[in-house]
């Protein structure tokens, strides 16, 4: 196949199986992570043991703030360093969480809610976008949330966060349009990840009786519509919102 693809947030829930499917479908991945070195070097190591690093489905893990400009432009180098190309198909993962009444958010909340959030996928872009622009062709994914798309009690910065990240998806889908980079995003329902572990099993079981499909979904789920929209069987989509929720909301 031939192309690179960032992933950031990519060591674990839906990054990491991110990273698993696209490696598997032949691409280079090279995916980011914050926090979590030790399980992304695991999967990293699980993965070029068998392919052989620096293939060309080789997987390489760089540690990077996405909310901080210099290390996102450090990792895109880095990038070009250890594949010799840049990157073919930018997808902006990396979000955090939280839960909490809208009158107990402290300002500091908010700010990290949309400078990881938000900012990361500003900056990501930016740094992605002008090789894509060079060679008139890219393709970015964008992760948002069904709770982007109609709002979340007691999440109201992650949910407003999300709905940012749509709204950057359509608009910047249509300024890099005549570039032919498509642009879409994917608003995922309840997925059964690390994110979710605050809920308890009353509320999960809650949330499985509400989606029409009658159950939670999976980080595959997420993976394989990424897939799709990574691929030339989307190459006249662009600025859309799939939902990937079990029919949750229609």
């Amino acid at each position: 196949m031939g192309k690179t693809v960032l992933i950031t947030g990519g060591s674990r829930g839906i990054g990491k199986e991110l990273v698993r499917q696209f490696n598997k479908a032949g691409y280079a991945v090279a995916f980011s992570y914050l926090e979590h070195q030790e399980e992304a070097v695991r999967l990293a190591n699980s993965i070029n043991n068998r392919s052989g690093l620096f293939r060309t489905d080789a997987v390489v893990p760089i540690k990077a703030d996405v909310s901080d400009a210099a290390q996102v432009k450090k990792m895109f180098e880095y990038i070009e360093g250890s594949f010799g190309t840049g990157v073919d198909i930018l997808i902006n993962n990396a979000g955090i969480a939280q839960q909490k009444l809208f009158t107990d958010l402290t300002e500091e909340d908010w700010d990290r809610m949309f400078d990881v959030d938000v900012k990361g996928v500003f900056h990501c872009c930016q740094c992605a976008l002008p090789r894509m622009i060079r060679r008139q062709q890219g393709k970015i994914i964008n992760i948002s949330s069904m709770w982007g798309q109609v709002g979340a009690s007691c999440e109201v910065h992650y949910s407003a966060a999300k709905a940012a990240v749509i709204g950057l998806t359509k608009a910047l889908a249509k300024e890099l349009g005549p570039s032919q980079i498509q642009v879409n995003c994917i608003a995922p329902g309840v997925i059964d990840t690390d994110m979710n572990a605050a809920f308890d099993e009353e509320t999960m079981q809650s949330l499985k009786d509400e989606t029409p499909l009658g159950r939670i979904g999976t980080p595959k789920d997420i993976a394989k519509a990424a897939l799709f929209l990574a691929s030339e069987q989307s190459d006249f989509i662009t600025g859309q919102v799939l939902g990937v929720n079990g029919g949750m909301i229609v």
